[in-house]
């Protein structure tokens, strides 16, 4: 091929790359929206059969209302991760709760609506479940997962292209996978302050989601070569991390991209720090779950694309030892 046509090439093939990329990391932010968030209203049943009803006439598919006997109860679904604010019906009027942990952005949206919920007056919301101090707006926060997936996915492809063995690969995806946890755990949680709860506990899902990402795209190069490569970079970084919610709220993204975007490892990590670091665990067992099969699922490819070269390699040394049949005469 003719130097000047590989230039042509080369430049065109960016420009495509480029365009993907725009569309994919902007299409999301362009068309996040409210979309059936889960609220919760509480009090006596006629007034709070009353203002559901007006949430939903007024804003319809905006709102998933969940009935709640009182305030405490309110303030357990909160806690427990069951919806992100609620509108509690006083003797002294409607007071709103807020989680602003679980996502400032819906936290803003709720405050910003509080005087409309209910049709009167009512005092600012209250935060229940208060995001980190250092991080008020989740904007550090939500900066976590780019690092992650970029630096799991090239990872998982140095160790495709650079470490033959199968059984170093997954010694090379643990020693990543801790490392990177730990560290950045320190980083985050400690150095920067704005991840808080256990250190071993946000350390434990940092690494986790890194060896998701690592693994997955470790084992689709095992098995695929260079094309799984491509593959697993394309479905980390223009699939899953666009599609996370992490610095908005699944809920947020169009229907149903937020709820793929929780069975990919940008999004199932980020859910599952959020509840280590704000809420105790909560809701903890899907996300966990869809991390642990991501990283199960790419180290058991590791591990095929090894046996299936191990098995060529027997085969083409069979042919290459076999006896010569000797010609025998009529």
């Amino acid at each position: 091929m003719k130097t000047s046509l590989r230039a042509v090439l080369v430049g065109l093939l960016a420009v495509a790359v480029q365009a993907l990329m725009v569309a994919a990391f902007t299409w999301p932010a362009a068309r996040i929206a409210p979309r059936h968030v889960p609220v919760v209203v509480a009090g006596p049943a006629p007034a709070a059969a009353s203002i559901a009803q007006r949430l939903g006439a007024e804003r319809p598919g905006v709102f998933e209302v969940k009935r709640r006997p009182d305030e405490a109860a309110a303030r357990r679904a909160l806690a427990d991760r069951e919806a992100y604010g609620a509108i509690v019906v006083t003797q002294g009027g409607p007071r709103v709760l807020v989680a602003s942990a679980a996502s400032p952005t819906v936290a803003q949206l709720l405050t910003q609506m509080s005087q409309q919920l209910s049709g009167v007056s009512v005092p600012a919301p209250q935060d229940v479940v208060p995001a980190d101090r250092d991080d008020p707006r989740g904007a550090a926060f939500g900066a976590l997962v780019l690092p992650l997936v970029m630096s799991s996915l090239i990872c998982g492809i140095l160790l495709t292209l650079l470490v033959g063995s199968a059984e170093w690969r997954g010694i090379g995806l643990v020693v990543f996978a801790a490392g990177a946890g730990f560290l950045t755990a320190a980083i985050a949680a400690s150095g920067l302050s704005v991840v808080p709860g256990s250190y071993v506990a946000v350390a434990g899902v940092v690494g986790l989601t890194s060896l998701a990402v690592a693994s997955a795209v470790a084992g689709l190069g095992a098995v695929l070569g260079r094309a799984g490569i491509g593959l697993g970079a394309v479905t980390m970084m223009l699939v899953a991390n666009p599609l996370s919610g992490v610095t908005s709220a699944p809920e947020l993204l169009p229907r149903p991209w937020g709820t793929v975007g929780q069975d990919l490892p940008a999004g199932a990590g980020g859910t599952l720090l959020r509840s280590v670091a704000f809420f105790d665990g909560a809701r903890a067992g899907g996300p966990l779950t869809v991390l642990l099969v991501w990283s199960a699922a790419g180290l058991l490819l590791v591990g095929a694309g090894a046996l299936r070269n191990r098995r060529a390699r027997s085969g083409r040394s069979s042919e290459r030892h076999a006896p010569t049949p000797v010609p025998t005469g009529s």
